[in-house]
């Protein structure tokens, strides 16, 4: 059992000083404020050379954030884009960043030599594609790739529970560089998702849908065992909640229940594997997860960092809290929106209330 203590910083938002945020995580690990330049942030990548970029998905901005002396905080920070729409997910494969706006996804080449050899200007983006779906609702992207380069987002569906002609809807999709192809569907909203640094298995959050109640149905936890797999939306919710619209519909698909049910409401949304070992070995290849935190329940829960423990078949063993503070009773003093493994073993947790990126270490 770990052994919890506080931290209190003074978070810092862009019109005037917010109240102190106590966060407490496990014994060993301490917490830090990394930057508070980029207005809420969400997904984050970070390259080769140890630039991190994030997407300020309010702001329509994507920018460049560096440590340049080693001290563990940002003292760089520069814009690379701007005027896009709401561009929450980031992925760099090749040196190459690619970022995403609700209906198309970009490029931009060897995005660290070039801020190296460039102070002016933003550089040249490339349009990787144009043919997503432009909704809104549940239309904030997460991306992806995984070891060959193909590159994965997410398709909610643009409702809180309906069924659409458009079978793009409700899925997690790969994109070879040609064509896209469905590779999970019944998936109502997954914005935060990665591949098992082993067995190269996509494990991914599902948000459940709404007005079922404060405790129906739980929010989830998938495993991708099988391409094409169906993940039950909007037929069947979590484990055992059919849809009261749906729910008696024949389908024909043979529905994969999630490995974890979250609890209703709690909203995941970023999701990384912890792939180093310099938080200590306990934590190699679990999994982090950040809990958005509710809005339409009696009484709020979310609003934390969670650890899953899974064991050698790639179940889920234990899950417990890794950071907490971000809720004050019924007030919400934060929303953790996504975190990053950096290249030297921290981790960084995007905040997109108070516009705060963190940073965990052990020290």
């Amino acid at each position: 059992m770990h052994v919890f203590f506080k931290l209190t910083l003074l978070i810092v938002s862009f019109a005037a000083a917010a109240e102190p945020l106590s966060l407490s995580l496990p014994n060993g690990l301490a917490i830090e404020i990394f930057t508070d330049k980029v207005k809420s942030p969400r997904q984050m990548a970070q390259g080769d050379m140890g630039t991190v970029f994030v997407g300020s998905r309010k702001s329509g901005e994507v920018f460049a954030i560096k440590d340049q002396d080693g001290n563990g905080k940002a003292d760089l920070t520069r814009k690379i884009a701007g005027g896009l729409n709401q561009p929450s997910g980031l992925s760099i494969f090749n040196g190459d960043l690619y970022i995403s706006e609700i209906d198309k996804i970009w490029k931009i080449v060897d995005i660290e030599n070039w801020l190296e050899e460039n102070s002016d200007d933003l550089p040249i983006k490339v349009l990787v594609t144009e043919d997503l779906p432009s909704d809104e609702w549940h239309g904030w992207k997460w991306l992806e790739h995984d070891r060959s380069g193909n590159l994965y987002t997410n398709i909610g569906a643009p409702c809180n529970v309906c069924l659409k002609d458009d079978p793009r809807y409700a899925t997690i999709v790969k994109f070879d560089g040609n064509d896209w192809k469905i590779i999970a569907r019944g998936v109502r909203n997954s914005v935060g998702f990665d591949f098992h640094p082993v067995t190269g298995e996509l494990y991914f959050g599902d948000n459940g849908r709404d007005w079922l109640g404060d405790d129906l149905p739980s929010c989830e936890l998938n495993r991708l065992v099988k391409e094409g797999a169906h993940f039950g939306f909007p037929y069947l919710h979590a484990n055992d909640v059919k849809d009261p619209e749906f729910g008696d519909i024949t389908h024909g698909f043979d529905i994969q229940l999630p490995i974890l049910e979250l609890g209703a409401h709690v909203a995941p949304t970023g999701l990384v594997f912890y792939d180093h070992d310099a938080l200590g070995e306990e934590y190699t290849n679990n999994i982090f997860l950040t809990l958005h935190g509710s809005w339409n329940r009696s009484s709020k829960v979310g609003y934390k960092v969670i650890r899953i423990i899974l064991d050698g078949k790639g179940e889920v063993s234990k899950t417990e809290d890794f950071v907490t503070g971000f809720l004050d009773g019924e007030k919400v003093l934060g929303r953790p929106g996504a975190p990053m493994v950096m290249n030297d073993g921290s981790m960084l947790i995007a905040d997109d209330k108070q516009s705060i990126i963190y940073r965990v270490f052990k020290y």
